[in-house]
Order: structure tokens, then sequence, then C-alpha cells
């Protein structure tokens, strides 16, 4: 990339929710969303990497209110790095702060199906 051309922080990914949105109330008229996100192949080895999602304003309340754990989701935003310290440990993750696309709900847990009984065949000569 050469020194002009602007630095450019857009991601966009496909993934479930490990967990139910929560809301957050930041100010008087500002919400924040925050998701969870398990991402095939983001990880390790190609394994499931877990990533953080903040969705703000009418499209975090809509994610909250519709939202639940194992939704299959698209987000496209901008990614931010934080750091911490927890137990003398420098710890790090990254957040996508941007927006959330409903695919598709999780399925239902199918019940096992009720046995019904018999069809009584109909007699073709009564037909």
């Amino acid at each position: 990339m050469s020194a002009s051309a602007p630095a450019v922080n857009s991601v966009t990914l496909v993934g479930n929710l490990t967990a139910d949105p929560v809301l957050k109330q930041l100010a008087e008229d500002r919400k924040v969303c925050q998701l969870r996100l398990a991402v095939d192949g983001m990880g390790r080895g190609r394994e499931v990497g877990y990533i953080n999602v903040s969705v703000f304003g009418s499209g975090g309340e809509a994610a909250a209110e519709y939202l639940d754990k194992g939704w299959l989701v698209a987000v496209d935003g901008r990614l931010e790095y934080g750091e911490w310290e927890a137990e003398g440990a420098k710890r790090h993750d990254y957040t996508v702060v941007g927006n959330v696309e409903f695919l598709t709900a999780p399925r239902p847990v199918e019940e096992p199906e009720q046995t019904k009984p018999a069809r009584k065949k109909r007699d073709s000569a009564a037909a």
C-alpha cells in the first residue's frame, strides 16, 4: 500500500450468536447492543473463532428485541482493538462496531413424533 492511500478498516463476518443479545443504556438517548459471534474458520488452526459485536441505535434495539442465542447473522463495520490487564496478564480482543443483519433463526428442537393411530383402509366396494 502506498503512503498516500487511505487506510480502510472494514470487516464483514457471518456466524452464530453464542448468547442472547445484551442491550445497555449509555446515555439518556444512546443505547448499544452487545453480541458475541462464533465464526467458522476464524480461530487458530481454522477452528471456530469468537468476536464481540457492538450495534448502536435503532439497529441495536431491534437486535436485542428479535435475536436470540443461535441465530445466524451477518455483521459489518469497523474493527476496534481493546486491551486490559487481568490477574497480572495482559489481555486483548477485537470488537466489530457496526451493523447486524438477521439471516436465519435457530432450528427449534424437534419433539419426538407422536405415534398416530393407523388409518383404516377404505373398503373399495363401499366407494
